[in-house]
């Protein structure tokens, strides 16, 4: 085993990042970079760009010699593989969720044999469930997962306490984020932008519900705050952009940073419901519908964190960056 190495703290650091290629992978190794520090990017062969520097392509992540041997002088490790945005049937199969658990598992355990210092574990804040009822979720809240990818997040979440438990000179941060926005962001966001930039008309005006979101830009900031912040060492931590926003209102703003009008339509919640019923939507409309607010006290009085963007800022840098991409195509 390879003697750890020196605490994490202030200065240049060498980080290693899994899932280097998603979304969120790609936008933390920018920030990593322009906040000075060296990255060493690992991602699956056939999801990323061969010769990109600073990346590795892997056959697999559970392989833990070639990992340990990769992670080696390494200062931090930030784990984002996993497999998401798939549906819940496919889920429920088993085969997600048990590769979730033992990718996570091998990347930590390589990265205590490495001598890695610090591990910033990405987990999901459907850990603590799916909807809020008036009171945020926080940190002390029991784990209450209701989806096979939240429980797989869970099931990792504590494999990695208990390696830090076991080794105190290993230390842990575990970020819950909850829905993630950015340019080319997946999932449910990524549908509505999308549907907002074509014009198409969404049924969801008279939804009044509070969700709390983060920006990529924003998540990237938290995680290197988790990274090099002392105080971070075995805690969990939940953020957001810092203002809760109903379905009807995050799309009004889409279209607003768009410069183009949304078309909402005042459709009432049992008519949205019996059409999701028929159409095999339930799972969507209740993201859409619900609450899910998140309680970000804890993160910034003990990290001193608060989210550089706003919102409505975030929103825009994602209207530049399409414009952008556009323009580059064209």
């Amino acid at each position: 085993m390879t003697a750890m190495r020196s605490p994490v703290a202030s200065g240049a650091l060498r980080v290693a990042v899994t899932g280097a290629s998603g979304f969120i992978g790609e936008n933390l190794l920018s920030a990593l970079s322009r906040s000075g520090h060296a990255v060493l990017g690992l991602t699956r062969k056939g999801r990323g760009t061969p010769g990109d520097t600073g990346r590795v392509m892997l056959d697999r992540y559970d392989n833990t010699d070639a990992l340990e041997n990769l992670l080696t002088g390494c200062d931090a490790v930030v784990h984002l593989a996993a497999l998401a945005h798939r549906s819940e049937k496919s889920l429920q199969s088993g085969e997600s969720f048990d590769a979730n658990v033992s990718v996570t598992a091998a990347v930590a355990r390589s990265a205590h044999a490495a001598g890695v210092r610090r591990f910033v574990f990405i987990s999901s804040v459907g850990v603590n469930g799916l909807r809020t009822y008036g009171q945020p979720f926080n940190e002390l809240d029991a784990p209450c997962p209701q989806e096979a990818y939240a429980r797989s997040k869970l099931t990792c979440e504590q494999q990695v306490l208990e390696l830090a438990r076991q080794h105190p000179d290993f230390e842990v941060v575990i970020v819950r984020p909850p829905l993630v926005h950015g340019p080319q962001a997946p999932g449910n966001f990524g549908k509505l932008w999308r549907a907002v930039a074509r014009g198409v008309p969404l049924p969801f005006g008279a939804i009044d519900n509070r969700r709390s979101v983060i920006g990529v830009d924003n998540l990237a900031d938290l995680i290197i705050r988790c990274i090099v912040h002392p105080g971070a060492s075995n805690q969990t931590y939940l953020a957001s952009d810092g203002e809760d926003v109903s379905t009807a209102n995050l799309i009004l703003r889409m279209g607003l940073a768009m410069q183009r009008p949304a078309r909402l339509i005042n459709v009432p919640a049992p008519l949205l419901r019996l059409a999701a019923r028929m159409t095999r939507q339930q799972d969507l409309l209740e993201r859409l519908e619900g609450s899910l607010q998140v309680d970000s006290r804890k993160v910034r009085l003990e990290l001193g964190w608060s989210p550089p963007f706003t919102l409505d800022e975030g929103l825009r840098r994602i209207a530049e960056a399409d414009r952008t991409r556009i323009e580059q195509v064209s």
